[in-house]
């Protein structure tokens, strides 16, 4: 048999964007620009937590280059539809704060000027009349009687099908535990995460002579951002253009369709191309971060190594809004017992809500977390049943047709091939016993 020819493998490709970046000459959207183009800058909430009695433009309406003030009265439909396009909601972020705001820097009001220099003294000169309330910061305390509540529907966690978590029950775990030969519990914490781009968030919108809109935008989901935008408009789909390209730096951050509704709106109520790019001290502190979580451990183990119990009650921080954390933590819930046998599994995943600033998609988001705590817990187990770290996986590890806590049958499994080869690349020596296991060592599965 022919040997197939790798074209990628193994082999060293030029990116195909590699040499304009290092010449200098990629375009971003910084770099596009038109005449007359007017500059959008946010007047943003103060505090993490407040009424809004009322916002006083007069002042703002003086600076020299002022062209208009926007706020929630001029957005057609003011909410974010980010999730409502793969049928999660409710939807409950508005475009620009109606009677309260949930977090600091959540955006109130939107100021169009002739220069990024006059819309950011304008904005800086709009008065503020804001009741402050009680804030929360911390997603347990935020679930106890008595702390402050930041949802319309009185509660400060999401709903999954009538549930106040996200859950999964497979076989029994307290029978699990019962059983064991050991219990061994783990607390594990992540904080959230900016994605720091090099460049920021931003977009500039031209008015066309046709009545469309010409969107050039950082995004990472160009049409994600075009039908979102055009929900929040109320526009057709097809009087959008967005033109996307390279982005300088992402990595999820900029999934949130954040900046393009406003800046379309803006040039929509002024004729003109309007640009708005967060600045650096925005994008650190109110651009969405991936989320902080907080998970509990409690797995019942054999002496030999096999779990046969894993309970885990986690919380993840979605900040004052959803963005993309209930979608997250369903991941998330599906992934947090790990890629091991574990024949009796109780998962409790929380989408919590606080006066942090929103968490949202990065790189694995939901899963990542959740591979760094049960990995810890994992080296813990083995440490504390005196068994080397390696062979506690392969104890445990799953083959093709075992059953995961979610009812899913494991397929393509690779993981002990994975184990393998990893060691051989490091050097670890491995029992003959787990170098002659394959991931269809049981095949057919543990569909007890």
């Amino acid at each position: 048999m022919t040997e197939p020819k790798l074209n990628a493998v193994g082999q060293s490709i030029q990116r195909r964007d590699g040499l304009g970046h290092v010449t200098g000459k990629t375009i971003y959207v910084d770099d596009i620009k038109f005449p007359d183009t007017l500059h959008l800058k946010m007047v943003r909430s103060p505090v993490p937590h407040a009424l809004i009695k009322g916002i006083d433009f007069s002042e703002a309406e003086k600076v020299p280059g002022f062209v208009r003030a926007l706020t929630h009265e001029d957005v057609p439909n003011n909410i974010y539809t980010i999730l409502k396009l793969i049928g999660v909601g409710p939807d409950e972020e508005p475009v620009l704060a109606e009677d309260r705001v949930r977090y600091q820097g959540e955006q109130i009001a939107a100021i169009v000027a002739e220069s990024p220099e006059a819309a950011l003294e304008a904005a800086g000169k709009v008065q503020l009349d804001l009741e402050e309330l009680p804030a929360v910061f911390d997603v347990e305390e935020a679930l106890k009687p008595g702390a402050p509540i930041l949802k319309e529907w009185g509660t400060n966690y999401f709903v999954y099908e009538g549930h106040h978590c996200r859950r999964v029950r497979y076989g029994d775990v307290e029978q699990g535990f019962t059983e064991a030969d050991y219990i061994i519990e783990g607390r594990y914490q992540t904080s959230p995460i900016e994605h720091a781009p090099t460049e920021t968030t931003g977009c500039l919108v031209k008015p066309e002579a046709n009545g469309r809109y010409t969107v050039y935008t950082n995004t990472q989901a160009l049409f994600f951002s075009l039908d979102n935008s055009a929900l929040i408009l109320n526009l057709p789909f097809n009087k959008l253009h967005f033109v996307g390209g390279t982005v300088g730096g992402g990595f999820g951050g900029k999934v949130d369709v954040i900046v393009e509704p406003i800046a379309i709106l803006a040039a929509m109520k002024t004729g003109h191309p309007v640009r708005y790019v967060f600045m650096r001290d925005e994008e650190m502190r109110v651009s969405s971060t991936r989320g902080a979580w907080r998970m509990y451990y409690k797995d019942g183990v054999m002496a030999d190594g096999r779990i046969v119990a894993r309970q885990v009650t986690s919380y993840a921080d979605a900040g004052a809004y959803n963005r993309h954390t209930p979608y997250a933590v369903t991941k998330h819930a599906a992934n947090v017992a790990g890629p091991y046998n574990i024949p009796n599994v109780h998962i409790d995943a929380h989408c919590v809500y606080t006066n942090r600033q929103p968490g949202s998609a990065m790189r694995g988001f939901g899963v990542t977390p959740a591979s760094f705590a049960l990995e810890v817990q994992m080296d813990k187990i083995a440490e504390t049943i005196g068994m080397d770290p390696w062979a506690i996986r392969f104890v445990n590890a799953y083959r093709n047709g075992d059953i995961k806590p979610h009812r899913k049958e494991v397929e393509d499994a690779t993981l002990i091939e994975t184990m393998q080869a990893a060691a051989e690349l490091v050097g670890h020596p491995l029992p003959e016993e787990y170098k002659a296991m394959h991931s269809n060592d049981r095949e057919g599965g543990n569909h007890g």
